[in-house]
């Protein structure tokens, strides 16, 4: 079974870290899944909703598991694993779909950067973040330093990179990180993800859209996702497709 678990349940889609003996934390063949259980949800138009969880009740992710990396030669290390991870999360961040992370324990580090990717998070009480990276000897490298910044006020972020403090669930609410704290953050999830049902999918896609473009999450992609979703519902795009297909100069109605 895969480190990562995908779960279809009717259109939702719940993927679960599944490395409970080391926190859940990341490895390759776990970024691996990640990524093609993404690819897969991206595919699959039926979906309105990601839900992203871990395995217990000690954390939802504490970070890159350091034997996974701490062998690897600095280029080995910046250019694969750090470029690698990176380029899943992103991926993760950009979802045309909402998504939740559910923190059923604490996340730390790498933790804390995959939760970040998400669109909302629920937080179990007594659960913590923290970036804690500098304990041993490395920064932050999966948005760390980026996403997290424009989620938190910059003095907190300093809090846990420059002085490795933790931030509990209750304190994480009142910043606007978590937008709630629930004993069961999956069932929590579950919930607000059910409240799309009386939403327009549309809507909801080009919503996220225009909010990432707005706080800079892959603007420029953003930007061209919408424009090109408003020339595609033209007469002048049907017309140029169908004039292209029959090798006739097309008649453009500016409609």
């Amino acid at each position: 079974m895969s480190d990562v678990q995908l779960h279809i349940d009717g259109d939702v889609a719940v993927l679960t870290l599944q490395n409970p003996d080391k926190l859940n934390a990341l490895t390759t063949p776990m970024l691996d899944a990640l990524g093609a259980h993404l690819t897969q949800i991206e595919r699959d138009t039926t979906l309105r909703c990601v839900i992203l969880t871990g395995t217990g009740r000690r954390a939802f992710c504490c970070g890159a598991d350091i034997a996974a990396w701490g062998h690897l030669s600095p280029g080995a290390f910046a250019r694969h694993w750090v470029r690698d991870g990176h380029r899943i999360f992103d991926r993760l961040a950009r979802l045309s779909m909402p998504t939740i992370a559910a923190l059923n324990g604490h996340a730390f580090g790498g933790g804390l950067e995959l939760a970040s990717a998400c669109d909302i998070r629920v937080m179990v009480p007594g659960a913590t973040l923290a970036l804690p990276e500098a304990r041993v000897g490395i920064v932050q490298g999966w948005s760390g330093t980026q996403r997290v910044l424009r989620l938190f006020p910059e003095p907190v972020v300093k809090e846990m990179a420059l002085f490795g403090r933790r931030i509990p669930a209750e304190r994480a609410v009142a910043l606007g990180y978590v937008a709630e704290i629930a004993d069961d953050a999956l069932a929590a999830a579950q919930e607000i993800a059910a409240s799309l049902g009386a939403l327009s999918p549309r809507a909801v896609e080009v919503s996220k859209y225009m909010l990432h473009a707005a706080t800079g999450e892959d603007r420029a992609a953003m930007v061209e996702a919408l424009g090109s979703a408003a020339i595609a519902a033209t007469d002048d795009r049907v017309e140029g497709v169908a004039a292209f297909l029959n090798k006739r100069p097309p008649k453009f109605s500016g409609q």
